[in-house]
Parts: structure tokens; C-alpha cells; sequence
């Protein structure tokens, strides 16, 4: 498991890297800000988790997204988004650990 960004929700307009219409979601790739922030701003109709459209994330990248899921499903921790692509070659998932919400990612051919 490797640190990859912090994603912190926004109200604010950013200079967004992109747009994930099935998520209602602006985002800022965190490679371009100091610290590896990962700006967000939610559509109001956004699916997201409430959890994951008003807290600060820490993400992860994993060797397999599937089994980091079901390791932390076994743990007791709940899942607030079910692995899926918002972008080629990307696939993502957000838990709960103990209040904090976490992103976990793995990159795919």
C-alpha cells in the first residue's frame, strides 16, 4: 500500500483536471498541487456517499483492489463506494476506518 494524495471537498472554484459524470464530481489531479492535494467539488445531485462529499480523504494505491476490499470488509470497516472506473486505467473504491474515509485505487492496463 502507497500514499498517493490527500482529496480535500470544495466549494471553490479550482482549475479542474477533469469531470466524472457518473460521480457529479470536478476534480484537481493531485501531481499538479503542492502536497498531493486532490481538490473536489460535488454536482448537488452527486451519488457520493455523504461521508466522502464532506470529509478529507487519505488515498492509497494497492497491488489489487478486489482483495484490499474484501481484507477490509472482513475487518468490519464499510465500504461507501463499491470498486469502479472513473477514469481508463483506474480503478477506485472508499471505505470507512474507524470515521476516517480512505480511498483505496489501483491502476490497471
Amino acid at each position: 500500500m502507497k500514499y498517493t494524495h490527500t482529496g480535500v471537498p470544495t466549494t471553490q472554484e479550482k482549475n479542474w483536471s477533469g469531470y466524472v459524470k457518473e460521480l457529479g464530481v470536478h476534480f484537481v489531479d493531485p501531481s499538479t498541487e503542492p502536497f498531493n492535494i486532490e481538490w473536489l467539488k460535488f454536482d448537488s445531485d452527486s451519488p457520493m456517499d455523504k461521508a466522502i462529499q464532506t470529509n478529507p480523504h487519505v488515498a492509497y494505491q494497492v497491488d489489487d483492489l478486489d482483495a484490499a476490499i474484501a481484507d477490509a470488509v472482513a475487518k468490519g470497516k464499510k465500504v461507501l463506494l463499491a470498486p469502479m472506473s472513473p477514469l481508463p486505467g483506474l480503478r477506485i473504491a472508499y471505505i470507512d476506518h474507524e470515521g476516517v474515509v480512505i480511498e483505496l485505487s489501483q491502476m490497471i492496463p
